[in-house]
């Protein structure tokens, strides 16, 4: 077995493990530190939505000699609105969006682009996008996150109980709100790929977190009846039973993911592919971290205010109390400061193992019985 598994063999048995539940304040305090940073980030800088939302025009060139800066400097000038312009994969040709354009100035922005870059203007290839059509698309995507979400809490409720569904909210939200203050911090587009992403993360976010919870439904089953472990105590041992797990999984997914940010994004030419890949990387790290440090120490501190925990807390803390007290009150049995017991002189052990027997009677050892001999 490698070293990875008996370090995971070892923590599903209990043999070790690390005080994720017991630390709680400390993740507490860096999740509010991220998530402050990520609000500012999209405060100050906001988004960067692309025309499918906010609306306008994205114009596709032919191969020209014209540099980005220069593209991007005509554009502006031809459009008065803000312009992003990238280059495609085949070397010359440009993806030019500008926002906020309405479908009759299309027309002349793509006369003034043709006569700057020397090209014809039918050789551009303009697609238009209305302001209205995208207000639509960003509708749709809020409905359609409201509604996961609401059958997220509905599922969790009922598989587990609402204190593990509060908790599953509270770090979805969290994932969330990283993700998008990223895409803030980055200023990479906000496109209908990018929701894709966000929605599919919440999945992966979900899966770790249900897997945690299950085990920790199974573990505290009857949990009153016993006076070992706190419920705290119960939910740090099976969040460390799945901890190898989660983190496996969790760079099985990511490895995927880091290709197409690192290589398509990067080395093909971005578009979509950057659209899809950051929210997916983004999301996945932080839907393994609020699994870890957020859902389950929230569901314990959760349940930890029932009255029930509360009676068993108490019992379990009386219960170790008592023992530490029996154990201290107990006089030391160690050789060299005891009187010996047995009898015997100091300096001579007794021997330990089978008893000696007695030493048989004479005359056979059985009393009235005759010896055998007449006489």
């Amino acid at each position: 077995m490698s070293r990875l598994g008996n370090i995971g063999a070892r923590l599903y048995r209990g043999e070790v493990g690390y005080d994720f539940v017991g630390k709680r304040m400390i993740w507490y305090g860096l999740s509010i530190l991220i998530t402050i940073t990520a609000i500012v980030g999209l405060g100050v800088r906001g988004l960067n939505m692309g025309i499918e939302f906010s609306g306008g025009a994205v114009f596709t060139t032919p191969k020209t000699s014209i540099s980005v800066a220069q593209a991007q400097e005509d554009a502006e000038k031809a459009s008065g609105h803000q312009v992003i312009v990238q280059e495609l994969g085949d070397e010359g040709t440009l993806r030019i969006q500008i926002s906020e354009v309405e479908t009759a100035q299309a027309d002349k922005i793509r006369e003034e682009l043709a006569k700057d870059f020397g090209v014809q203007a039918q050789d551009i290839n303009a697609e238009l996008v209305g302001p209205s059509w995208g207000e639509q698309i960003a509708n749709k995507a809020w409905l359609g996150l409201g509604i996961f979400m609401a059958l997220v809490v509905v599922y969790l409720a009922m598989a587990f109980e609402w204190r593990m569904a509060v908790a599953a909210l509270i770090a979805l939200i969290h994932d969330l709100t990283i993700t998008v203050g990223i895409y803030a911090l980055v200023g990479f587009e906000v496109t209908p790929g990018t929701v894709i992403g966000l929605l599919t993360i919440l999945g992966y976010s979900l899966y770790d977190t249900v897997v945690v919870f299950d085990g920790l439904k199974e573990a505290s089953k009857d949990i009153t009846k016993q006076t070992r472990y706190t419920y705290s105590e119960i939910a740090n041992r099976s969040l460390n039973a799945t901890l190898v797990r989660s983190i496996n999984t969790t760079i099985v997914a990511l490895l995927p993911v880091a290709g197409l940010l690192f290589i398509g994004g990067g080395v093909l030419g971005g578009g979509m592919l950057n659209d899809i890949s950051l929210s997916l990387f983004v999301g996945l790290a932080a839907g393994a971290y609020s699994s870890i440090f957020i859902a389950t120490p929230l569901v314990a501190d959760l349940k930890e205010r029932d009255p029930k925990m509360k009676a068993l807390t108490k019992r379990v803390r009386a219960k170790r109390a008592s023992a530490a007290a029996k154990a201290e009150n107990e006089p030391d049995d160690s050789p060299g400061d005891a009187a010996p017991e047995d009898g015997l002189p100091d300096g001579e052990a007794a021997v330990v193992g089978q008893r000696s027997r007695p030493a048989p009677r004479s005359g056979g050892g059985r009393r009235g019985r005759p010896s055998g001999k007449r006489r």
